[in-house]
């Protein structure tokens, strides 16, 4: 019934040997080297992902201070702005108030020159009103 037979045994062994080394030559290599270099490339991977983040916090850390300078800049400058504002608005104050005062200065010397005027004006009509007075006593 069943016989074994050595020379088809040993002929089985021998292409189920050679199927192994083709196998591994062929398929197995190449299938683990692939594998390998795919899991050493998720390490860089992963490697540059952490450097990523510690490069991204680093960036945030420096625009988050360039931020602040800028801030820190701007406060300054709007103070001395403010500053040269109010300065310049003194100045102005302080021109119109010297103008105002000579303004006032002439005008009061204009006033008193009038009232020297007037004064002389009356004087030397001093003595018609006297005449015109001693005229009207007469006639009463």
């Amino acid at each position: 019934m069943l016989d074994i037979n050595p020379i088809l045994l040993l002929a089985t062994f021998v292409v189920f040997l050679s199927l192994i080394a083709v196998l591994n030559s062929w398929l197995y290599n190449p299938l683990f080297a692939y594998m390998n270099k795919r899991d050493e490339d998720i390490k860089k991977d992963l490697d540059k992902a952490g450097n990523n983040d510690s490069e991204v916090r680093e960036l945030n850390a420096k625009a988050e201070k360039i931020v602040t300078e800028a801030k820190l800049e701007a406060a300054a400058l709007r103070e001395k702005v403010i500053a040269d504002a109010k300065e310049l608005a003194e100045s102005k104050l302080e021109a119109k108030r010297a103008e105002l005062a000579a303004e006032y200065l002439e005008f009061e010397q204009s006033l008193a020159n009038a009232k020297e005027e007037l004064t002389k004006d009356l004087k030397a009509q001093v003595p018609m009103f006297k005449e015109a007075v001693k005229a009207k006593f007469s006639q009463i």
